[in-house]
């Protein structure tokens, strides 16, 4: 029944919100944060704790902003999502502004595949559309499995929507199909803040210790394709903003995974960066950090799913 009712949910804001005028569903966003961010719930106070390793000592009443704030921009990305389908391509031109696109462009016009990289911020949905839509380039890019299955078939059937090919994160043979699609010189966008694997590289990141995926760096250590990080933000226009950071070039020595390894805590650093300017529209309401996930107890069963990093809150 949950499951179900999860799924109607999110059918219910595709269909209605997607409907209204554009004001409308910003007030609509607005009052929903506003009202979960009072009865500070797991995920308000998760996004308080995950800021406050963010902003250097931060009292109190700041964390209080900030989450608020966070919160609305998180709201921000459900309302543009559930309208996005219902877009104009000029509304979609014109609802994006990146710096430093040229590294991107350069990598494709070369002919090498590129792999963009970003961390949970603002709207990532809305950054591809436009790649695809401004620029006019298709892209791959994974999702994790959902459940209810049919949740999972609606962001997928969204997302194709957009112009995007979207592979299932589990399975093991999507790693096969992105370096493929890298080494025919195409582009793959990958979503790479927190690790939803056993295989995630230890990072430092802003001085803790936490796990980001290997993936993107070792899709560029094997294909040879340009690892860029992208971060977003939003400020007071309707129009969401981002930077293409420099290439991580691929270390001279090391072994494959030593490598990747290199490459991966560059990208935790780029993505630091982009957080500490713009700590709000970093939506991450999970445990990342290692001090905070749940060791597994003694007896082998997984850990609690309050206590677990669990799977990605934007699918």
């Amino acid at each position: 029944m949950r499951e179900g009712l999860t799924d109607a949910l999110y059918g219910l804001g595709w269909g209605t919100v997607k409907k209204l005028p554009e004001p409308v569903a910003d007030r609509l966003g607005r009052t929903v944060a506003d009202a979960a961010w009072r009865r500070r719930g797991k995920g308000v106070l998760r996004l308080e704790a995950n800021l406050a390793r963010v902003v250097p000592d931060p009292t109190p009443a700041r964390l209080a902003e900030l989450s608020r704030a966070g919160m609305r921009s998180y709201m921000r990305y459900w309302m543009e999502s559930f309208r996005l389908p219902a877009w104009s391509r000029d509304r979609i031109r014109g609802g994006f502004d990146p710096e430093s696109l040229h590294h991107l462009t350069d990598g494709l016009d070369g002919g090498r595949g590129v792999v963009l990289a970003l961390p949970h911020m603002a709207n990532y949905d809305l950054a591809g559309a436009w790649v695809t839509t401004a620029l006019g380039v298709p892209f791959t890019t994974v999702a994790e499995r959902l459940k209810p299955e049919s949740l999972y078939d609606r962001f997928v059937a969204y997302r194709e929507g957009l112009g995007m090919e979207v592979l299932p994160h589990a399975g093991g043979s999507a790693f096969g199909t992105l370096s493929r699609r890298l080494r025919a010189g195409g582009l793959v966008c990958l979503v790479a803040d927190r690790d939803l694997s056993a295989s995630g590289v230890e990072v430092d990141f802003f001085g803790e210790r936490a796990k980001m995926p290997a993936g993107p760096a070792r899709l560029a250590v094997q294909t040879g394709a340009l690892l860029l990080p992208v971060t977003l933000w939003y400020d007071r226009s309707p129009v969401m903003r981002g930077r293409v950071h420099p290439p991580i070039e691929v270390p001279d020595d090391g072994t494959r995974a030593e490598q990747a390894a290199a490459m991966t805590q560059r990208l935790a650093d780029a993505f630091a960066s982009g957080i500490a300017e713009h700590p709000t529209d970093w939506h991450m309401l999970q445990r990342l950090w290692l001090a905070d996930l749940a060791p597994r107890p003694a007896d082998g069963r997984p850990p609690r799913p309050d206590t677990q990093s669990p799977g990605t809150e934007k699918p």
